[in-house]
């Protein structure tokens, strides 16, 4: 997998060497060396040999985990990258996610053409398809998907036991005939197959609605049912011709149409869309009988550029769209008020039957965040929310100023909150009256959230610490918390926080003494024992990076497992300076630390040595650093 650098040692050269004659000396040869020469040898292998290998060297405790890593950093030709993927099986199926979309497709990069001679082959496809669980759909490109319905079927039978989530529509346009391939697939994953989570970045009302027919909602849009109807009446008289002919039984077959030189000569041939055609059209006579094919159930969508046709679409669908659990919406202009109002209106629909089980819904970009109001009280069921609250309003587009409310404000059975704003002067009073309904709550998120002049974001914290009692997870971000200390270190004392994210919100800016407020944040840390993350990048700590290492000394030592501590302009000196006081007060358990983006290009010295002190200590995540970046490093200052 890796290109044999001109100069190499021994070790390495019997690496390679191990690579290239694997099938000779077999999978045993490797089996019978000791574990660590094994996993030095694990990222010289190729995508084939460390699949074959993994289930028997995961029976003697050997991951294949960085061996999959250093494919990962290859492909993204990032060496010195890392990787937040946590497990083996993670990384190996971004691995092979990636090969398999970039293979089947015939995409080109410098890491596949290197290695052409290991991922270009039958074997690769049906090796990366058992790992897979994502397929990727792709109307640009026809031919790939129509050998999947013909030589390479048994891979299609493959992928339908696999594939769990169809992702793409790029370019498949209903009104060409070429389309009936696209949808001949995803029929065979969606209503035959396993797949139940879809996702359309780039589509059409008439596809939305073809996705939607029959698969949870009972909706049928007027276009989709006067082309399925004609293709119906005309189908069903070429059987009954081909019957009075041939006096026999109906084939169950159509000629198959091979080629796109063909689909061009039919000109203005009807699209076949109904998934029935399209499957006894497709299928081989020794397929499925004829007859209705099963309807597979949507319970994920997302729709990655949903406009106002489209939302129609969606919105039409809703009310009983019953088996749909979770609904992402993304637009690149801001919703307007009647599309959001139109939108709750839906939902409130749908969350009035119970057989509804949508708890979960994911929308940007909103105008304003009072809006989130509007969505909860129509579906106050609702567990999980995701909001972007944008100003990206096209010209023309009208703000509606006032709606009735859809039900009485209520108590909410929301758990998680995500909040992301980029409009100045949101009214703090409409996130802390939500807080104050959702008791339920165990992870908020909130990035961007600007106040207006002179006010403070104390009354947040203290929302949360009286209302939110649950609470796990708080990840604060692109905040100004520089007066909000207090409320902070009373929050850890009062929630069981499990994960706690203070980045880049100025939390030492208003501190006269600084090191003496971070000391009192590691007091309320150490009694916090649930707390197992603490995440204070981009907050400028440098020098006074060195009170931390406090975390993990005494008789109740806190029980981090990571402390991410990235773009806080930690110089080498005070990494060492660090690393000393922490040999003094060893951590309990290994401790995952995160100091990506520091300078440690300042004195490459230094820092490697405080790194090498580290490393029996905890994990050191590291990533290249240039200083010549003088903006980023004035940004991480000033």
């Amino acid at each position: 997998m890796i290109r044999e650098p001109k100069e190499t040692g021994l070790q390495e050269r019997c690496f390679y060497a191990v690579r290239e004659h694997f099938a000779v000396l077999g999978a045993d040869a490797v089996l019978d060396l000791p574990a660590p020469l094994i996993e030095t040898l694990l990222p010289y292998l190729t995508v084939c040999q460390l699949d074959e290998l993994q289930p028997r060297l995961n029976q003697r405790g050997i991951s294949t985990y960085y061996g999959w890593v250093r494919v990962l950093q290859f492909m993204s030709r990032k060496l010195f990258h890392t990787v937040d993927l946590l497990t083996e099986d993670e990384v190996k199926h971004e691995v092979m996610r990636m090969l398999f979309t970039t293979i089947f497709y015939g995409y080109k990069n410098s890491y596949v053409v290197k290695n052409s001679t290991n991922l270009n082959t039958p074997s690769f496809l049906w090796t990366a398809a058992k790992c897979i669980r994502q397929f990727v759909v792709s109307g640009s490109r026809v031919e790939p998907l129509q050998r999947l319905t013909a030589e390479q079927r048994p891979l299609l039978g493959l992928l339908e036991k696999q594939i769990r989530s169809i992702v793409g529509f790029q370019a498949v346009d209903l009104s060409k005939k070429k389309a009936e391939t696209a949808l001949y697939v995803v029929h065979r994953l969606l209503d035959h197959g396993a797949a139940s989570e879809v996702l359309v970045q780039e589509g059409s009302p008439i596809l939305l609605a073809w996705l939607l027919h029959g698969r949870g909602s009972e909706f049928v849009s007027l276009e989709l049912k006067r082309l399925m109807d004609v293709e119906k009446e005309s189908s069903s008289a070429s059987v009954q011709a081909a019957a009075a002919e041939n006096n026999e039984v109906a084939p169950c077959k159509r000629r198959k149409i091979d080629s796109q030189s063909e689909m061009e000569q039919q000109g203005k041939a009807s699209l076949t869309v109904d998934p029935d055609v399209l499957c006894h059209t497709f299928s081989p006579c020794d397929g499925p009988s004829p007859g209705p094919c099963p309807r597979g159930q949507i319970s994920v969508l997302e729709i990655r550029h949903c406009d106002s046709d489209c939302l129609s679409v969606l919105n039409s669908a809703l009310p009983t769209f019953f088996c749909l659990r979770s609904l992402t919406i993304h637009n690149y202009f801001t919703f307007s008020d009647t599309d959001v109002w139109n939108l709750a209106c839906a939902l409130k629909r749908l969350s009035d039957n119970p057989r509804s089980s949508l708890t979960q819904l994911n929308v940007s970009y909103l105008s304003k965040a009072k809006l989130m109001d509007v969505l909860l009280d129509a579906n106050p069921r609702m567990t999980t929310l995701h909001l972007e609250v944008q100003d990206r309003l096209v010209p023309d587009q009208q703000s509606v100023q006032h709606h009735p409310r859809l039900s009485e404000a209520s108590e909410l059975s929301l758990e998680k909150l995500t909040l992301k704003v980029a409009v100045f002067q949101t009214p703090l009073r409409v996130v802390t009256s939500l807080l104050r309904r959702s008791p339920r709550l165990s992870s908020l998120h909130i990035a961007g959230l600007r106040l207006p002049f002179s006010s403070s974001l104390s009354p947040l914290l203290t929302t949360l610490s009286e209302s939110n009692l649950c609470l796990k997870s708080l990840n604060l971000e692109d905040m100004n918390l520089s007066d909000c200390l207090p409320e902070i270190l009373h929050l850890l004392r009062r929630c069981k926080l499990e994960e706690l994210h203070c980045n880049d919100c100025r939390l030492l800016e208003k501190c006269s003494d600084k090191e003496e407020s971070l000391q009192q944040l590691v007091s309320a840390v150490k009694s916090a024992f649930s707390l197992h993350t603490l995440s204070l990048a981009q907050n400028r700590l440098a020098k006074n990076v060195c009170v931390l290492a406090e975390l993990f000394s005494g008789p109740s030592p806190s029980s981090l497992k990571r402390l991410n501590l990235s773009s806080n302009f930690i110089q080498p000196a005070e990494l060492l300076e660090f690393t000393h006081r922490l040999r003094t007060r060893r951590p309990p358990r290994r401790l995952v630390l995160d100091l990506k983006k520091n300078p440690g290009d300042r004195d490459p010295d230094t820092w490697n040595a405080a790194l090498g002190e580290l490393r029996p200590l905890c994990v050191p995540l590291v990533e290249c650093w240039r200083s010549t970046n003088t903006m980023a490093e004035h940004v991480s200052v000033m």
